[in-house]
């Protein structure tokens, strides 16, 4: 085997060993509770991926990506919960969560076909709205959502009759069900990494991409650009869709208070935060905004331990750090911390491009 083949594989198998026992490592040293912060933050690296499908990908701005989250949930609570006593399988439920909420993304792609910027933003913030309304009140005449209450005792994870939320031995070693979920989500996480993957490389890749830059362009080439549009927007619900149905089977209860607006810009922030387009800088980003606002909630520690009393809330001081830590990443790394060499070098021609406008008025008006 070649060095060069040789040295990616020694890279894969050590990562792939460091994100086997990192689950151990986290519970020995932080405790119970980051690990299940992991584990969310696994599902929202899904997240950031599908909406980068939309976003990064496509360039169509959607705030109303969460929406599609909720469809996934909603769909695996329905159908494994008491709510109508249905109990379906897991590998049954999941992709019947994805494929409703790839629908539903098609449902919302279809009207905005003629929207960009910040009127489609303004359409799809009101659809993951109105998503949020319909579920809180669709209790009444008919009670299928529970409304604002919820629906809880979701039936766990199950595979092959082993319930993922319990606790389990193998070979000696005690898996608890944030280990278990830890490695379900990273199997999966991995899958939607690929396909991701396959997709930015593929034909409908470089065709998003083209419709990214200038749509009119991308149609007088010969692209379908309603097609590919409807296949960005249907691609990237069904990411949601599925984070939403896993979501739904580890926290064994949903409310339609869990997807709100402000999860949609978060997911967003994770994009632009880590580098959009850019898978890497992307998964970055949304570890970072994972576990940033949580280990900034021990700000109120932190005080007791110098002040010796607490003279700034800490839900205050830590939405105040986590805002200052954004304006500065956009300040200095407007690219992302991640970003890719194209997004990199459009940044750079449009100072270029900017500079010698500015230039060009100059020797006019002298």
């Amino acid at each position: 085997m070649p060095r060069s083949k040789r040295q990616v594989w020694l890279t894969f198998i050590a990562l792939g060993m460091m994100l086997a026992l990192l689950p151990f490592a986290v519970d020995f040293g932080l405790g119970r509770s980051w690990l299940r912060i992991m584990d969310l933050a696994l599902l929202y690296v899904m997240l950031a991926l599908g909406l980068n499908i939309v976003v990064g990908y496509a360039g169509l701005l959607d705030l109303g990506y969460i929406a599609f989250y909720a469809v996934g949930a909603y769909c695996y609570a329905l159908l494994a919960s008491p709510q109508f006593g249905l109990h379906l399988p897991f590998w049954a439920v999941l992709p019947i969560g994805a494929a409703v909420a790839g629908l539903f993304g098609v449902l919302l792609g279809a009207p905005t076909l003629r929207l960009r910027g910040d009127y489609l933003a303004i359409v799809t913030l009101g659809f993951g709205e109105i998503i949020r309304i319909f579920l809180n009140n669709l209790n009444a005449p008919v009670n299928i959502t529970n409304g604002p209450q919820g629906i809880n005792q979701i039936d766990p994870v199950s595979l092959w009759g082993v319930s993922l939320g319990k606790t389990h031995q193998l070979f000696g070693i005690t898996l608890s069900a944030p280990h278990q979920y830890y490695f379900l989500f990273l199997l999966l996480t991995l899958l939607v990494i690929f396909v991701s993957l396959r997709l930015q490389d593929s034909r409908i890749g470089r065709a998003w991409a083209a419709i990214r830059e200038d749509e009119v362009a991308a149609e007088a080439m010969g692209i379908n650009v309603r097609n590919i549009k409807l296949l960005a927007f249907a691609m990237g619900a069904t990411f949601g869709g599925l984070a939403g149905g896993l979501f739904a089977g580890f926290q064994g209860f949903i409310s339609p208070e869990s997807f709100n607006l402000m999860e949609s810009i978060m997911i967003l922030c994770m994009i632009v935060l880590g580098g959009m387009g850019n898978i890497p800088g992307v998964i970055l980003g949304a570890l970072l905004l994972t576990v940033l606002p949580e280990a900034l909630r021990y700000t109120g520690d932190l005080q007791r331990a110098w002040l010796g009393h607490v003279v700034i809330d800490p839900s205050d001081l830590r939405m105040l750090l986590f805002g200052m830590a954004l304006i500065l990443v956009m300040l200095f790394r407007p690219a992302g911390l991640l970003p890719s060499r194209q997004r990199k070098r459009e940044l750079v021609a449009g100072d270029d491009v900017a500079a010698q406008e500015q230039a060009s008025v100059y020797d006019a008006r002298h």
